[in-house]
């Protein structure tokens, strides 16, 4: 793996774990196996090397909604895909921990790369959702946008939960009670 590859996937595995502050530039040398020359020859600092590993992050989490919500059948299939696809709960989204983080939220280059990410993610959820209202599936009062920020934000929720509780039972939980409203 180039020396690129392993800084960018050190800062990812960095950033989710530890946070913004909490994601020297030491440890991340220290993790890619990669002199402090490196870094520095391909970034120009800390946070060029985190918003490259915030936007792969972002790539990341779009290829694995995309998994679910491109493939063949219902709505409400690929939705309910989406929703129980295997997710590692108790360490959180990716993308959405760094919503929680002050020092990214503070700083609009690496803010950015978070809220695009979400903001592909509603848009996405609203296709799908629109696709299935127009199939019948939903209710003509269905708002898919709405809808979709709703799908966004129990799963967002759900991981919250869950790290608190220390168990995914209450991530789980918030599932399936979506799945219970989207399906009725």
């Amino acid at each position: 793996m180039e020396t690129v590859e392993r800084l960018i996937r050190s800062t990812q595995e960095l950033l989710w774990e530890r946070g913004y502050v909490g994601t020297s530039p030491k440890a991340i040398q220290a993790a890619a196996d990669a002199g402090q020359g490196s870094m520095y020859h391909h970034f120009s600092g800390k946070a060029a090397l985190a918003r490259a590993a915030i936007e792969r992050s972002g790539t990341e989490l779009r290829a694995a909604a995309d998994e679910q919500l491109n493939t063949p059948g219902t709505a409400t299939d690929r939705i309910t895909r989406y929703l129980e696809r295997d997710r590692d709960v108790l360490r959180g989204c990716q993308v959405g921990r760094l919503a929680a983080d002050p020092e990214v939220i503070a700083d609009p280059e690496l803010r950015a790369p978070v809220d695009e990410t979400l903001a592909w993610l509603r848009g996405r959820l609203a296709e799908v959702i629109a696709e299935g209202k127009d199939n019948g599936e939903f209710a003509a009062t269905v708002d898919p946008q709405r809808l979709a920020a709703t799908i966004a934000a129990v799963l967002q929720g759900g991981y919250v939960l869950a790290r608190a509780a220390g168990s995914p039972e209450p991530f789980e939980q918030a599932v399936q009670g979506l799945l219970e409203l989207v399906k009725a």
